[in-house]
């Protein structure tokens, strides 16, 4: 039986000690950025050692890279290799832009931790990606080619998302 008239006063004091963390610094926002910058590039590290087997295999070609640094104009400052300095801004690109927006919308996909979320991620970049670097392979190269590039997308969301993981449990961190 239990005593409806009995009262329980519970006491909570805060004291100036006691402060609520500042998640809005310059200095926090720097960390996260650079968690993300860590993470693309670990994920990209991770990415192009698919794609390197890819290339082994004649279903990727590394030269793609090079179509990036003509459409930025940035062929200029390698001439002799642009396939070099496209493959610098595909770097910057997994390491500045794709974190960014996978920390932007990482808790509206599915999954519960950010590595399994990255795997959905990585589909979707992939889906941009086997067009923009498709090089005209038929046949089994083909099937190579979509494969080991989805395979790359699904490690570099895994990777990323795992980084994001393993260094967002810090209390100073927005992720």
């Amino acid at each position: 039986m239990v005593d409806n008239d009995t009262q329980a006063t519970v006491e909570v004091e805060v004291g100036e000690d006691v402060a609520e963390p500042d998640f809005d610094s310059l200095s926090g926002i720097v960390t996260d950025g650079f968690i993300g910058a860590i993470g693309g590039l670990v994920g990209t590290a991770v990415m192009t050692a698919v794609l390197l087997v890819g290339t082994t295999l004649g279903a990727f070609d590394l030269n793609s890279f090079s179509v990036l640094a003509r459409l930025t104009g940035a062929d200029v400052i390698l001439p002799s290799n642009p396939a070099a300095v496209g493959y610098v801004i595909f770097l910057g690109g997994g390491m500045i832009t794709w974190p960014l927006l996978f920390v932007s919308i990482g808790s509206y996909l599915p999954g519960e931790t950010y590595a399994a979320r990255g795997i959905p991620y990585g589909f979707v970049l992939w889906t941009g990606f086997v067009l923009a670097f498709y090089d005209g392979y038929t046949g089994v190269l083909l099937a190579l080619y979509l494969l080991l590039t989805l395979l790359a997308h699904f490690a570099y969301g895994f990777a990323l998302g795992s980084v994001f993981d393993y260094l967002s449990k810090r209390p100073t961190t927005l992720v």
